[in-house]
């Protein structure tokens, strides 16, 4: 009887490790194994022409030369990250003000599962249009002939366009926000719709207000959506280039603009040494807010 409890075990062993098997041979081949490849070109050698496969960490110290002779002021690359972080923060604040706004009125306020799936649906369409669609509409809207500044006129509430409703930090934000939104409403939206309503009646019972059930017992229980949320929110917007360059007028710098520079230059291991910095400045967030709540009983 051990004997065949035991085959049974590593039975049920070994197809669970066929099951997973090819997520995790993919995961392997298109993420650890490109991520092994920067990580090792990020410590290569370079000139004008060719990456010279020696042990260096000139792609580091050369990312950041200049920023101790100009202490106690930012050197350009240093204000080019907390450019960055700034623009992900505001990007994070709002997106998760809203999504979770949208997720609580499907989950609360919605009490047919038909209307909180079609509604959900309905958050999906601007996901029919590629991004640089997207994007690229909110440039008629504001400019400085545009529609905004046009209708503002005619209003008579303002006499001169606004110049810095395009190609601004406004206009990027704006945009990553209309961009990355749906990131944050599903995940919190599946955190709510999993909320037992009994616990909301019971707290109004005991003479809770509507914040007070607010705060005490819909965010702790939604907290998992929030941070997983956030978490594909800051991924995604610490990387981007395109939209804060294009946004931006190319007047606003961002990390991800180094490494496209970089590349541009044909400086590889220059470009992977940013990238792996990016990378561990956004790993450093995710460590933090995963600390919060433990994801992958979410997932």
């Amino acid at each position: 009887m051990a004997v065949t409890s035991f085959l049974k075990r590593r039975s049920a062993d070994l197809v669970s490790w066929l099951q997973a098997g090819p997520m995790m041979l993919v995961f392997v081949l298109f993420f650890l194994l490109p991520l092994a490849f920067v990580i090792m070109v990020s410590f290569w050698d370079y000139n004008e022409y060719e990456m010279i496969p020696t042990l260096t960490t000139r792609g580091y110290t050369e990312t950041f030369e200049g920023c101790i002779a100009q202490m106690p002021e930012l050197c350009t690359i240093l204000k080019t990250y907390l450019k960055t972080l700034k623009l992900c923060f505001l990007v994070w604040l709002l997106t998760l003000l809203i999504g979770f706004t949208v997720a609580y009125f499907l989950a609360f306020h919605v009490q047919s599962k038909t209307w909180q799936i079609a509604l959900s649906l309905i958050c999906t369409i601007p996901f029919w249009t590629s991004n640089v669609i997207r994007m690229i509409a909110w440039i008629p809207l504001l400019g400085r002939n545009g529609l905004v500044n046009q209708g503002l006129i005619s209003a008579g509430v303002i006499k001169q366009p606004l110049e810095w409703l395009l190609f601004s930090e406004f206009a990027v934000v704006l945009a990553l926000v209309h961009l990355f939104t749906f990131f944050m409403v599903v995940p919190i939206f599946n955190s709510m719709i999993r909320i037992d309503k009994r616990l909301i009646e019971a707290a109004y019972d005991a003479g809770a207000t509507g914040w007070q059930t607010l705060w005490n017992v819909i965010i702790p229980l939604a907290k998992p959506g929030m941070v997983i949320g956030s978490i594909f929110v800051i991924t995604i917007v610490m990387g981007d280039f395109v939209t804060i360059g294009v946004m931006g007028g190319q007047q606003i710098a961002a990390a991800g603009k180094i490494i496209e520079v970089r590349l541009n230059a044909l400086q590889f291991p220059a470009a992977a040494a940013n990238a792996v910095i990016l990378l561990g400045v956004t790993f450093l967030i995710i460590a933090s807010l995963s600390r919060l709540v433990d994801v992958r009983k979410e997932l």
